[in-house]
C-alpha cells in the first residue's frame, strides 16, 4: 500500500500506518525507513523508529510538509509492536499495587473516561485510551504514555478531574 498527498490525509486514514515498517519518500528525493510510531495529527509529520542490533533505538521526524509517498513494508508482529510502545516510555515500572486497589483504580478511571465520552479498553493491566494512549497503574495522570502531546495533555487534565482520583500518581 503506497500513499501519495500524506498531508491531505487524515488521522483516520494515517491509522493505517501505524506499526508498520515504512518507507517515507521526503520532496528533496530522500528516502528514511523506519517502523511508524505515531503521526502528528497538526503537522501530519510522521515519527519514524529503527532499532539497533545491540537494543536501543533511534527516533527521527519526518516533516509532515516535506512527505511525498509513505509505502507499508512490514506489518509488525505482536513483540516489535510492544517494543515500539515502550520506545519513548522511561524506563521502570511503579510499585505493584494491591491486586484490588489496582482494580479499583483502573475500573474508576475507566468509569470516568465513559463517563465524559472517551473511547478506553483494557489491556492487560493498562487502559488504552482512545487507542492512543496507555494509563499504567496506578493510573493516575502522571502515569498516561502517549507519543501524541496534544492526547497526552488532554487525557492528563481529564484525569486530574477525576473526583475518585486518590493514586500517587495524582499529585
Amino acid at each position: 500500500m503506497m500513499q501519495s498527498g500524506w498531508p491531505l490525509l487524515g488521522p483516520l486514514d494515517w491509522l493505517h500506518y501505524v506499526n508498520k515498517k515504512v518507507k517515507v519518500k521526503a520532496r528533496d528525493e530522500q528516502l528514511h525507513r523506519g517502523w511508524l510510531l505515531t503521526v502528528d495529527p497538526v503537522s501530519a509529520s510522521v515519527v519514524l523508529v529503527s532499532f539497533g542490533e545491540a537494543g536501543g533505538a533511534s527516533v527521527r521526524v519526518v516533516m509532515g510538509h516535506a512527505v511525498q509517498e509513505v509505502e507499508v513494508l512490514q506489518e509488525a508482529d505482536r513483540q516489535t509492536a510492544e517494543r515500539l510502545r515502550s520506545v519513548l516510555l522511561p524506563p521502570g515500572r511503579p510499585a505493584r499495587l494491591d491486586p484490588e486497589e489496582a482494580r479499583r483504580r483502573r475500573d474508576g478511571v475507566r468509569r470516568w473516561l465513559e463517563r465524559n465520552r472517551v473511547p478506553v479498553e483494557q489491556e492487560g493491566e493498562a487502559l488504552l485510551v482512545a487507542g492512543a494512549l496507555r494509563v499504567e497503574p496506578p493510573y493516575g495522570a502522571a502515569d498516561c504514555r502517549s507519543s501524541n502531546e496534544i492526547i497526552l495533555d488532554r487525557i492528563q487534565k481529564l484525569l486530574e478531574e477525576n473526583p475518585e482520583r486518590d493514586g500517587p500518581g495524582d499529585a
